[in-house]
């Protein structure tokens, strides 16, 4: 299926997944849960509060070599949605994409999907683990921050009491 297939197909809309096309156009379903949207939801607002001279989306979907990728959270910069504005699907990768690992996950598929990131032209790959801690990665490899956002923590926290 073309993307603009999966977006307007009407039995779609109301799912409790994460929906990715594969290279072959092939739908792939992730499940969702609370506690990864806990996360997601933290992290885009961590974010979007360092971030001023860009914007922070959820599920961003996003054009890669294998199909499009829906990244849980992504930061753009205002020349890259100045480029591409509010499309169907990014073309390219904003400069950070962003993935909350989920029990059904593996570390296969997120190397998989941190180097099709980057193939598509992210900055950094950010990972956060199911116990809250951050992961940094750049295309020369794993760092022990970010380079364009230092003070992010490197441990996010969901508890409200």
């Amino acid at each position: 299926m073309e993307w603009r297939e999966v977006v307007e197909e009407p039995s779609l809309k109301d799912l409790p997944f994460k929906i990715e096309t594969n290279e072959w156009g092939q739908i792939v379903m992730t499940p969702a849960s609370g506690k990864h949207a806990l996360y997601q939801g933290r992290i885009n607002f961590l974010l979007q509060s360092l971030g001023d001279k860009g914007r922070t989306s959820g599920k961003c979907p996003i054009q890669t070599s294998k199909g499009v990728r829906v990244a849980d959270v992504a930061w753009a910069s205002a020349a890259f949605l100045k480029k591409y504005g509010a499309p169907l699907f990014f073309p390219e990768a904003p400069e950070i994409v962003i993935e909350v690992l989920s029990p059904s996950n593996s570390t296969t598929e997120m190397e998989d999907k941190r180097k099709l990131y980057f193939e598509a032209g992210a900055k950094e790959f950010w990972l956060c683990d199911e116990d809250g801690d951050m992961r940094f990665f750049s295309s020369r490899g794993e760092m022990e921050r970010s380079e364009m956002f230092g003070e992010f923590p490197g441990h996010i926290d969901i508890e409200l009491v």
